[in-house]
């Protein structure tokens, strides 16, 4: 294990659709995930987290397994719609008392929970009404937000308003691949805003219910890297950081849009969704930011998909993702294993924002497409060369303030349009049964933490 700043806190992490089920039960509305699943061919294996992990009713053999693992915190997601089901309105109890009841476990266990408001699983009735491109979601957002920080904030301190609004935004609404399954321009680009504005929001109404709170955002950051050094493969990695980072981190962290962000999108969207005050909203002091590294990504120049900016969608940037470079070991689904874009990531935050607030690393895994609890050793690796990563980090650089690092997943899960064949866990779930069973790397790193405490 590297050496680590004292007090470094080591957890796991999962998401509500990925792992609870029960997506019919005691009174939980319907979510775009459950949409999505139904539309042929959206899912790679026709699959959808009805069932999931069923850990809605085995949540008990998740706290043991984070407690024999060993860890200080578990980050999980409450999801929307089984707490507020048509979005806004009526509360749903049943659904608050079962995030009572995994609160209750884990603070009976000493793990400390961090939670996540929005992984994902917008209720289906606000998309139905324009979803994350209208501002009334965020507005509803901060409700429910408010409503389960109220309920669990007497045991809860840590709160992450958001996870990865690239992904809801870009992924969702522009790429397709992910719920709620657009292709837009304009839509996309005000669903990231509306998400951003939402964060705001939340942060106000979390802070405004549980005093002692700690507030925060989880981003996924990956660099861009050019394929070469030609002019046009420099431009498209600058255009991708864009997109993928900066869209999302100079708003929060310097209260500012990129430049460069409206030439981007010319033609594309006028921006009309911005209103005065939203920077300000939006770059509310943190108390800390949760940052999700899994991989660099590889660019080179390309045509866009369209001639006409009028019809494209916000993912139409000119840019083509290439595989792992040759000579760089990739994981079964083909992302390329560089912990050094982990560095990168992390000390290029420091470069960018001063007065950086503390960091989690509140993703960073690896997925086998195996079926049987078989040795991982390949998970063992980018494990430890990722964490190497955070250490020099840290030592490097005096302006990061880093935190603790939770591993994805707890178990393995619902990998949403790649379906049940990726796993992430550290324990095997057999889908059939729902039993776990704890994978080499979960022996590793309870090792491993054990020796840490001495």
């Amino acid at each position: 294990m590297p050496d680590l700043p004292a007090g470094f806190l080591w957890g796991a992490a999962t998401a509500a659709y990925q792992i609870e089920g029960a997506a019919g039960e005691d009174g939980r509305g319907e979510s775009i995930w459950d949409v999505f699943c139904r539309r042929p061919g959206a899912v790679a294996d026709g699959s959808s987290g009805a069932v999931a992990c069923d850990s809605y009713h085995r949540w008990r053999d998740d706290v043991d397994l984070l407690a024999g693992l060993g860890v200080d915190a578990y980050r999980f997601s409450v999801a929307w719609p089984r707490i507020v089901p048509d979005g806004g309105g009526p509360v749903n109890r049943a659904g608050l008392d079962y995030y009572d009841r995994l609160v209750d476990a884990l603070c009976e266990r000493g793990i400390r929970p961090f939670v996540t408001l929005y992984h994902w699983d917008l209720p289906q009735a606000l998309e139905d009404r324009g979803g994350w491109r209208v501002r009334d979601t965020a507005e509803r957002f901060a409700a429910y937000a408010a409503v389960v920080a109220g309920t669990l904030g007497d045991r809860v301190e840590d709160w992450i308003t958001l996870n990865e609004p690239y992904c809801s935004s870009i992924v969702g609404y522009a790429e397709g691949r992910h719920a709620p399954g657009r292709t837009e321009g304009h839509g996309a680009l005000a669903a990231a805003h509306h998400l951003l504005v939402g964060h705001g929001l939340a942060t106000a109404a979390i802070r405004g219910a549980v005093e002692q709170a700690r507030v925060g955002i989880t981003l996924n950051l990956s660099p861009a890297v050019a394929a070469s050094g030609s002019p046009a493969d420099r431009a498209a990695a600058h255009r991708q950081n864009l997109m993928l980072n900066l869209q999302f981190t100079d708003p929060v962290l310097a209260g500012r849009y990129p430049a460069g962000f409206e030439d981007l999108y010319a033609g594309v969207s006028d921006l009309s969704f911005r209103r005065d005050g939203d920077l300000a909203l939006i770059s509310a002091p943190l108390d800390f930011l949760g940052v999700n590294y899994y991989y660099r990504v590889h660019v080179a120049d390309a045509p866009y998909r369209s001639s006409d900016p009028a019809s494209r969608s916000a993912y139409d940037i000119g840019v083509r993702q290439l595989p792992a470079p040759a000579g760089v070991r990739a994981t079964d689904l083909g992302w390329p294993v560089e912990p050094e874009g982990m560095y990168d990531t992390l000390v290029g935050l420091a470069d960018r924002y001063p007065g950086l607030p503390p960091i989690y690393v509140t993703e960073n895994g690896c997925a086998e497409l195996r079926e049987e609890p078989a040795p991982d050793p390949e998970r063992i690796a980018f494990v430890a060369d990722h964490l190497d990563a955070v250490a020099r980090a840290a030592a490097d650089d005096d302006r990061l303030d880093l935190r603790g690092y939770f591993y994805w997943s707890l178990i393995d899960n619902f990998e949403w349009a790649r379906g049940y064949g990726p796993r992430f866990g550290l324990a095997h779930v057999d889908y059939r049964t729902g039993t776990r069973t704890p994978k080499a790397s979960y022996h590793w790193l309870r090792a491993q933490l054990a020796a840490r405490r001495g």
